[in-house]
């Protein structure tokens, strides 16, 4: 059946409720529901049938992924408690004897903690508080630092639970290859990329921007927080760097061996590491090498006493309590997207005829998407919920509009504003842990961070032009760095002319 226009209303159901009650997980299901009463007539009785089918196969055909995600999340859990994080912390403490040093050292470990932003929040803020504290970093700037190497780094890495979320979601929107497309992606996701860079560039110049400039005169913000993390990361004191960082090793050795086995390289189907990769069942490489996370910290802490058995299975209960609800938002996600596909509605489609119509270049699609992710992923509080929204919807778009030779440049736009938004949102949980992270009072670190979000989110925009038009990421990156650059210099002069009006400088 064509049901034209009333195919967009499911998902703008979604955006709609999103955006209002700033709750991603009932506007979804209202949106399914919405879709199912459409698809059925308004018979409400197959209507329930029909979405909960839809939910219980979406379910079936991503079980490994929700699978993963609970092994990660007991994996995380683990190695906080066995205190390997807090190792690190003890150590680098004793070699950092400088502002720019400690700076660095949170930027640095925050980049290595990449499979899974909650792990990176609470992890980096409670290892370095103490080491920034002693440096005279404000906290605000260490929930900045912490905050900017989570989301960003987690959605460029290819081993991460955010990584996993948007694979199985661009596989359930019928693109072949989906680790392929989102390796594709990495180079033009300018948001996630211009951030690393700009923390970088704010660890070793003198000065900062905006409320943060006020925070390194005053040093304000070194205060105590209701969202302290303290209580929350109970750990041996008995762990050594090495119960952090072999885990997550193996875990990354054991995937990576699994993908290019399942992709074909060593039986010699495949004669490339990049085909190997394209053609690898992400899914059930991801289970087994966290599998293989969890044995090893089983051998590690067990006999040196870091923890009991008892204590070790607790910690699992515990870590994948913690991913309940991203696998809701997941579930959901992946049913909205069903809702909306061909063999339904058909929304992808009609969209895709409405916009070709319309003769919206290609070039500035991803800006525009950008744009709407950010907003979406701002009035929500999250970037898993806006892929699950968005995803679905985008790409269909591209097969119809004859654009997949851009479809990494439109999907990186996708995850770059839904990153920044996210990064943004006083809502989101990645800034509240942040702010948690550095015991920095929740508000001082959104009006702190939020000019260095903008100035960034400006600088993508530019580069998503100019990426986008000659479809090439190096001109993306090359003009997003030139613009960033020109930004900062402008945002520097108009902090110093504020302070100067201040009577601080």
């Amino acid at each position: 059946m064509d049901f034209g226009i009333l195919s967009i209303i499911p998902p703008l159901v979604a955006i709609i409720l999103a955006l209002v009650t700033k709750e991603v997980i009932p506007s979804l299901l209202l949106g399914i529901i919405t879709g199912g009463l459409i698809f059925t007539g308004f018979n409400v009785l197959q209507t329930v049938e029909t979405v909960f089918t839809l939910m219980g196969t979406q379910m079936s055909d991503n079980s490994l992924m929700l699978l993963f995600l609970g092994l990660l999340g007991a994996l995380v859990t683990l190695i906080n408690k066995a205190g390997g994080s807090f190792a690190y912390g003890k150590w680098a403490g004793e070699k950092i004897k400088s502002p720019s040093m400690a700076k660095l050292s949170a930027a640095i470990l925050g980049i290595m903690i990449f499979i899974d932003d909650y792990f990176n929040c609470l992890t980096v803020g409670a290892v370095m508080k103490p080491i920034t504290d002693k440096n005279n970093v404000p906290r605000a700037k260490l929930a900045y630092i912490i905050d900017s190497t989570a989301a960003p780094i987690c959605i460029i890495a290819p081993v991460s639970s955010w990584a996993a979320s948007v694979v199985s979601n661009i596989d359930s929107a019928n693109v072949d290859n989906a680790m392929g497309v989102f390796i594709s992606t990495i180079p033009f996701n300018l948001y996630s990329l211009l951030t690393i860079i700009c923390v970088f560039i704010f660890t070793f110049v003198n000065f900062d921007i905006g409320p943060m400039a006020e925070f390194d005169l005053n040093d304000t913000s070194i205060e105590t927080s209701d969202l302290s993390s303290e209580d929350k990361l109970a750990h041996s004191e008995k762990g050594k760097v090495i119960d952090l960082i072999l885990p997550v090793l193996i875990l990354i050795i054991v995937t990576v061996y699994f993908m290019l086995r399942t992709g074909g390289l060593f039986s010699g189907d495949v004669s490339t590491l990049g085909e190997a990769f394209g053609n690898a069942n992400t899914n059930i490489s991801l289970v087994i090498g966290s599998f293989a996370g969890l044995v090893m910290a089983f051998v590690m802490y067990l006999p040196r006493k870091l923890m009991t058995l008892s204590e070790f299975m607790n910690g699992i209960n515990e870590g994948v309590k913690s991913m309940v609800g991203a696998m809701i938002i997941l579930i959901l996600a992946w049913t909205i997207g069903g809702i909306t596909q061909t063999d339904y509605l058909n929304t992808g489609g009609y969209v895709a005829n409405q916009l070709t119509n319309a003769s919206i270049p290609i070039w500035i699609f991803p800006a525009i998407i950008f744009i709407l992710s950010s907003l979406l992923s701002f009035s929500t509080g999250t970037a898993w919920g806006t892929f699950g929204i968005l995803i679905p919807i985008i790409v269909p778009i591209i097969v119809h509009m004859g654009a997949m030779s851009h479809i990494s440049v439109i999907l990186a736009s996708i995850f770059s504003g839904s990153v920044f938004g996210d990064h943004c949102s006083p809502i989101s949980d990645t800034t509240i842990l942040s702010s948690a992270g550095a015991n920095c009072h929740h508000i001082d670190h959104v009006r702190s961070q939020m000019p260095y979000s903008i100035m960034v989110a400006i600088s993508s925009v530019i580069g998503f032009i100019f990426g986008s038009y000659f479809n090439n990421p190096v001109i993306a990156i090359s003009t997003g760095l030139i613009s960033l650059i020109i930004v900062i210099i402008i945002a520097k002069r108009l902090t110093e002319a504020k302070l100067r009006k201040k009577g601080l400088i």
